[in-house]
């Protein structure tokens, strides 16, 4: 097995001729993003059947070379948990690869578990512990030691193997086509592109708040996701969610109630005050049918309550018969969302529907029907 640092576009060059006809390729990225709102990228491994390759990306500007390789329809990208990763080459390119294979998806439909680690999955079925001792490095500060890189290097050094035991476990089981979906939603760019307008949707609290206080919220996301980006600092650093969530229940806005949230420093209420009443005055004007909603406020009733219990309790126990990880058909909320009456739900599209989303419906509706009729 041939290993390769490369650290200059000449032996950049060279190695990607050697992998661009390569029937698969195993990838990682070591980035930092802990002061930046873009991930910033250190370091891509890579590995083949007979080379594994270390890119410094710190020290080289252009990787042109390495994107044509990793873009190639014919070759199939693997990634342990491809999302933050494909972000980034989506920064990159603007585009993304077509052809992926996700172990961590891979796994929750082999009944692996959940979210499952690369650390722990190589020690299931490759029987090595990996050393964990450099999982919190600095991947910007140079040189790299030779551990770090050897650590770096065993992100997809196991990766093959891994492939190779699952894909042939998903073909033995007939599931190969069970991770189109994921892929499909992994490959898609309107799965990295990030509407500001409906961040708000994910600031922690907003479903405590309702009507005018949504729409306050909505624009002081935007406007905070809208800064953040210029800035290319994280979010965090321009207002923290809990200020956000207190400015909008703030009936009139003003920088002398501003002072009154706790944690809300003068520093940021003049540097940002004026722009903050300002959108919040402008929400205040919206008609009522523009106020955002949350989706699905609506509160469950008991009897409702009872049937998604006892039909996550189904759920579970078809996925332990068939060796399943349940959240790799649905988790609570797809269940909730069924019992709401909604259909537009991956349970009931697909393989998933198939095996057991439509009789978990249909177990629903029964059910329904005779609490619907003991009334």
């Amino acid at each position: 097995m041939t290993f390769k640092f490369i650290n200059n576009l000449e032996s950049l060059t060279a190695v990607c001729q050697q992998l661009i006809h390569s029937k698969y390729l195993t990838v990682d990225t070591e980035f930092i993003r802990e002061k930046t709102y873009y991930p910033k990228l250190c370091l891509i491994q890579i590995a083949s059947d007979n080379i594994i390759v270390c890119v410094d990306t710190i020290a080289l500007k252009n990787i042109a070379p390495l994107i044509d390789v990793l873009y190639n329809p014919n070759t199939t990208i693997i990634f342990h948990s491809a999302r933050q990763d494909l972000e980034i080459l989506y920064l990159i390119k603007g585009d993304l690869p077509q052809t992926l294979f996700d172990t961590q998806i891979a796994a929750t439909v082999l009944g692996y578990g959940n979210q499952i680690s690369y650390a722990k999955l190589v020690e299931q079925l490759i029987g090595i512990k990996l050393d964990k001792s450099h999982s919190r490095t600095d991947w910007s500060k140079r040189p790299l030691d030779p551990e770090q890189i050897h650590y770096a290097a065993d992100d997809v050094r196991y990766l093959r193997n891994i492939y190779h035991i699952m894909r042939q476990q998903l073909k033995d089981r007939n599931r190969l086509h069970w991770l189109d979906d994921n892929s499909a939603t992994l490959t898609c760019a309107t799965t990295y592109n990030l509407n500001s307008k409906n961040i708000w949707y994910k600031i922690k609290g907003a479903g405590k708040l309702h009507g005018i206080q949504l729409a306050i919220l909505q624009r002081l996301a935007a406007w905070r996701e809208e800064l953040a980006i210029i800035s290319n600092r994280p979010r965090r650093w321009m207002l923290k969610d809990q200020i956000m969530i207190d400015l909008a229940k703030i009936k009139f806005a003003s920088l002398e109630n501003f002072r009154l949230i706790n944690g809300f420093k003068d520093s940021t209420i003049e540097r940002h005050g004026e722009k903050l009443i300002t959108e919040s005055r402008q929400a205040e004007k919206l008609p009522e049918k523009a106020w955002p909603k949350i989706k699905n406020s609506k509160k469950i009733s008991k009897q409702q309550n009872e049937i998604i219990n006892t039909l996550m309790s189904l759920l579970r126990e078809y996925c332990l018969q068939q060796n399943i990880t349940p959240s790799a058909i649905a988790n609570r909320k797809d269940i909730e969302n069924m019992v709401r009456g909604e259909t537009d739900i991956p349970l009931l599209q697909g393989w998933r529907n198939e095996i057991i989303g439509r009789y978990l419906e249909q177990f629903f509706k029964s059910r329904s029907t005779i609490i619907a009729n003991q009334k």
